[in-house]
């Protein structure tokens, strides 16, 4: 739908303040944060622009939502976490909040999120959980879960979000949106409450590679232009170790995708990421970057205590704290080869395909417990950890279910610092999936 088909701005946050507010639905659940009355000025003011010829791109006037851990001026950031409510407030917008105004995007709210963005899954033990759409019974994934939630449930049509080991691709495989990872340093992170300064990206949910796309433009600070073909694009499905331990139903969805990219003409062939997971096999016995770094973080925020985190995340964080500086320094020399490595071994053509996760969405119930939930979340990062571990753009699409089923998502990995050429591949590869 183009902007001069569309109906007003102010007409379309009507609806999404409508679907908010809709008992029906999980709102409530959804935000942390509701900017109404700015809201319905920035989308007055576009539909403005609009009607005088002056639009300032594509996102003038879209309806946006903001994950709960960019500042916003005057606000304190909590990232989903009890620990971090006496923070004083942000002084500044972050950058990507100031980029999304200056090009006319009308944010609704702030959305939930898991704690300190450190779970996969979209249940936080300090806040209300909002379900998945497809079953209100069942996770949304994380950590970016209201962010999805505001997306297919209509309370925004684009939703920023963060991504460390998948927290946008897996909510988007797990809810059946489209979910961009970019390459890290294309976005700044700058003003987001940051998990691990090493792996933090981010990037957009959408319900079209479209909207990522124009969006990825925008977060980036780059100028809008089209997608170009990409006639050389070659798949590799990445055969091997991350189709453990899979779910029937995400096989049959997978290799019925396929089916259809072949039946286009689409250049698809078998492969294997495994020699490159060896290497980070050896990185992950030295530590995790996320429970060094985080632990850093709040120590600068001057947390010392984690009475008032949950004990899940807590675990995690205590386990950073027993790596020494020396072990630190060998992870990030590691990491740095496997990167140069895969990087060596791609071509800006080259994209490699794979379920996002071996499992749909689990019902929360399932994932209450210590066991439980930490037998998930590792199963939903395994594929997505990936791309943040090699620093490569990803992205998660939805695959054809049929009617009635839980989705199940496509994740496709470019080279890296070629996001533009990955978004290109993804959307031929949307259309190709979206034929009969």
């Amino acid at each position: 739908m183009t902007a001069s088909s569309r109906p007003s701005a102010a007409a379309r946050l009507d609806q999404a303040f409508a679907r908010i507010r809709d008992p029906q639905l999980e709102g409530g659940k959804v935000f942390t944060t509701l900017y109404e009355a700015l809201a319905r000025r920035e989308a007055e003011a576009s539909d403005a622009r609009i009607a005088a010829g002056k639009p300032l791109g594509p996102l003038d006037g879209r309806i946006v939502s903001i994950k709960d851990l960019f500042d916003v001026a005057g606000e304190t950031t909590r990232a989903g976490a009890a620990v971090l409510r006496r923070q004083p407030p942000a002084a500044t917008d972050a950058p990507i909040v100031r980029r999304l105004r200056a090009a006319g995007a009308v944010i609704v709210g702030k959305t939930q999120m898991t704690e300190f963005a450190f779970s996969a899954l979209g249940t936080n033990a300090h806040d209300p959980v909002a379900g998945n759409p497809h079953d209100r019974g069942r996770a949304p994934g994380g950590s970016s879960s209201g962010a999805v939630v505001s997306v297919v449930d209509g309370m925004a049509e684009i939703a920023i979000g963060s991504d460390t080991g998948g927290s946008i691709r897996i909510p988007a495989a797990l809810t059946g949106a489209v979910g961009f990872k970019p390459t890290s340093g294309r976005v700044p992170t700058t003003g987001a409450f940051s998990l691990s300064s090493t792996l933090d990206t981010v990037g957009p949910i959408a319900v079209s590679v479209a909207d990522c796309a124009a969006t990825d433009a925008v977060l980036a600070g780059e100028a809008q232009s089209p997608l170009s073909p990409r006639p050389q694009a070659h798949f590799v499905v990445a055969r091997g170790r991350l189709f453990d331990a899979m779910e029937s139903e995400v096989v049959e969805a997978f290799e019925a995708g396929l089916e259809r990219l072949r039946r286009v003409g689409l250049n698809v062939e078998d492969g294997t990421l495994d020699p490159h997971l060896d290497a980070l096999a050896a990185l992950d016995k030295i530590g995790g970057f996320p429970s060094i770094e985080l632990g850093a973080a709040l120590r600068d925020l001057g947390v010392t205590s984690l009475d008032e985190v949950d004990s899940k995340t807590r675990v995690r964080i205590e386990a950073g704290a027993g790596i020494v500086g020396v072990d630190y320094v060998r992870m990030q020399r590691r990491r740095a080869a496997a990167v140069a490595a895969f990087e060596a071994a791609m071509t800006d053509d080259t994209v490699y395909l794979l379920p996002t996760t071996p499992i749909r969405a689990p019902l929360l119930a399932s994932v209450a417990d210590d066991a439980g939930f930490h037998h998930a979340n590792g199963l939903v990062l395994r594929n997505p950890r990936v791309g943040n571990l090699l620093d490569t753009p990803s992205l998660s699409l939805p695959l054809p279910v049929p009617a009635g089923a839980l989705p199940v998502g496509l994740m496709l990995i470019g080279r890296r610092g070629a996001d533009r050429a990955l978004l290109a591949m993804a959307a031929s590869v949307e259309a190709a999936l979206a034929r009969a």
